[in-house]
């Protein structure tokens, strides 16, 4: 008997939105940003499992380029894997109603003392989509100009009383990336992705406020 069965092709590689039916939801645990459900959820040939996550607001990054092609590196501590790591400028999505890239050119001030005359999208990502619904927009942020010290009152707390900044040529960061040495999901995907859209001068990408799918 043939498979008559239609296979996707190239031209149906695109995430699409879909909910599989819940059965019943718990609450397993709540914190400050986070929070942990398990849902029971009817799988194809109504077969039934249980799956958990952690339940995140969103964040944003930013991917600051300057006129010489560096990015714009940070380093920070994450207690979770114990290291510190070079990323991007970034946070959640803590402001109910704000724009992303509002929330992106808060970050980028608050953080790095920079701003930005020209955003663009450069990526949607989900984190970890088997374990938490975390997603993150990185913008791609150019005609940069230093914030003066007068004007930037941000203190950081924990995490963020020390974070040295780093201008990295964007060739570089793409080396260093792939071999290693750089580890934070958003700043590898970002680096590759604003070096993959160099060529043609970002003229390819979408609109700060694209919307989100």
């Amino acid at each position: 008997m043939s498979d008559t069965t239609e296979r996707p092709g190239v031209d149906d590689v695109r995430d699409t939105p879909a909910s599989w039916e819940v059965l019943g939801t718990k609450e397993r645990f709540q914190g400050h940003v986070i929070s942990v459900r398990t849902d029971t959820v009817r799988m194809p040939g109504d077969d039934v499992a249980d799956r958990d996550y952690a339940v995140h607001p969103g964040s944003v990054a930013v991917v600051a380029l300057d006129e010489d092609d560096r990015v714009l590196l940070l380093r920070q501590y994450r207690h979770p894997v114990r290291a510190l790591l070079w990323e991007l400028p970034a946070g959640i999505r803590d402001v109910e109603g704000e724009p992303l890239v509002d929330c992106a050119a808060r970050e980028l001030a608050e953080e790095a003392g920079y701003r930005a005359k020209t955003w663009h999208t450069l990526l949607d990502i989900h984190t970890s989509p088997g374990s938490t619904n975390e997603r993150i927009r990185v913008f791609l942020a150019r005609d940069l100009s230093q914030i003066p010290e007068e004007e930037n009152d941000y203190v950081g707390h924990h995490e963020e009383t020390d974070m040295p900044v780093v201008w990295v040529p964007l060739a570089e960061a793409v080396d260093r990336a792939l071999n290693g040495m750089i580890h934070n999901a958003p700043a590898v995907a970002g680096i590759l992705a604003a070096y993959a859209a160099l060529p043609d001068g970002f003229t390819a990408l979408r609109p700060a406020d694209a919307e989100e799918a």
